[in-house]
């Protein structure tokens, strides 16, 4: 519920403000500038601004989309009163008749765009599937074989070793081990996608997967990275399986969906 979400956002940003309150005020005259003319010349600075990318992540994270809607000259001012101990500029009553409201466009506005989302990725489903080469399962995995190995075919237990890269139907990339190391993890802890496209796979292949959002992270989606009702798209060459029996220790990879835990 996004309501809990700016609750707990707010816990965290009241935590964090405690540490930054430590630093003081800025006496060399960098309050009132835009954030774009903020000086980062100095250890308290420097510091300062550590604090506000934490904050700015905190509010992504448990906001999700919400925390792109905020005026940030509002929440600035917000933690300004609050650090500088003045009394709040409204109302209580006012600050939560206005809250709801904010949450209720929010909430109209992430469901229409999740929408948009959903129908552009059954779209593509819809399109990719006519493709020469792909192949459809019937949960409704789409892959591609890009190149045929001819090690051994990983089972559900196993542990493997990978390399891919993440993208969105529109070509945006969210994720990648291309040019570090490769991901190891176990085939039954990771989407169900990936689950049934490994299980397909022998060591040395390179398949494409092309996820719908049923198999990946479906309506609750992963944010702030993956959005809900993504269709995800997949580049994975596999490089190497070891057995359960091997006791081999799971690594990283596309983490199972919050719905499947």
């Amino acid at each position: 519920m996004f309501s809990k979400s700016v609750r707990n956002a707010a816990a965290g940003l009241a935590a964090l403000g405690l540490v930054t309150i430590t630093f003081g005020c800025d006496k060399g005259g960098g309050a009132g500038g835009s954030a774009a003319d903020a000086k980062l010349d100095n250890d308290q600075r420097k510091a300062s601004y550590f604090i506000g990318t934490r904050i700015g992540m905190q509010m992504n994270q448990m906001m999700g989309g919400g925390a792109t809607e905020l005026d940030l000259a509002a929440v600035t001012a917000g933690i300004s009163d609050m650090l500088g101990q003045r009394e709040p500029r409204l109302q209580a009553e006012e600050m939560q008749t206005a809250m709801g409201k904010f949450q209720e466009s929010v909430m109209a506005k992430q469901a229409a765009a999740n929408d948009e989302l959903k129908k552009k990725g059954e779209e593509y489903l819809e399109s990719n599937k006519k493709k020469d080469g792909v192949k459809t399962t019937s949960s409704g995995l789409q892959y591609e074989v890009v190149k045929e190995g001819d090690g051994a075919v990983p089972k559900a237990s196993d542990t493997v070793t990978v390399h891919y890269t993440g993208t969105f139907a529109d070509g945006k990339k969210f994720d990648s081990s291309a040019g570090g190391e490769p991901a190891s993890f176990q085939v039954n802890q990771v989407i169900p996608g990936w689950t049934e496209g490994l299980q397909l796979m022998k060591v040395g292949a390179k398949y494409k997967f092309t996820i719908p959002s049923g198999l990946a992270y479906g309506p609750e989606g992963r944010m702030p990275t993956i959005p809900p009702g993504s269709v995800l798209l997949f580049d994975v060459e596999l490089l190497g399986v070891k057995t359960a029996d091997a006791g081999a220790a799971a690594d990283k990879g596309p983490k199972a969906s919050k719905a499947k835990n």
